[in-house]
């Protein structure tokens, strides 16, 4: 068996929620999120968590409207996904993330997390769910 780690990224322009794989890409569990700083030290920051973490596939949240169609936020973030493959060299997927922010709101409600730390947890928990999606489709 062939074991390997993916990596979530909810990418937001003021915040990105991070989320792993185990090694059999079977689970995803949130794990951190990130406030941005520049893209130069993004980009390097999630150059050393791929590395360190030794991830395989990095899957974006795709931010798709109500219709499925692309906006000009897809368009950041494919554009920051690409950048970020040509210097790991990981592989990059997408998975629609509609509705998954409005998915974690409702089970951090559910676990009667307080609102002030509900939208401290939202964005990894947002990851954990977008990966989860995408691990469960493979």
């Amino acid at each position: 068996m062939q074991y390997s780690r993916k990596m979530c990224l909810d990418y937001g322009k003021a915040r990105i929620g991070v989320a792993f794989s185990d090694l059999t890409s079977t689970i995803a569990t949130a794990d951190h999120i990130y406030k941005t700083q520049t893209e130069e030290k993004d980009l390097e920051y999630f150059a050393k968590l791929v590395s360190d973490k030794s991830v395989d596939t990095v899957v974006f949240g795709l931010p798709l409207q109500s219709d499925g169609s692309e906006g000009e936020m897809c368009e950041v973030v494919r554009d920051f996904a690409a950048k970020l493959q040509a210097k790991t060299g990981a592989k990059v997927a997408f998975q629609d993330e509609r509705y998954t922010s409005f998915e974690a709101e409702e089970l951090l409600k559910e676990a009667k997390v307080t609102w002030q730390k509900r939208k401290e947890f939202l964005d990894k928990v947002s990851a954990q769910i977008i990966l989860q999606d995408y691990l469960d489709k493979k």
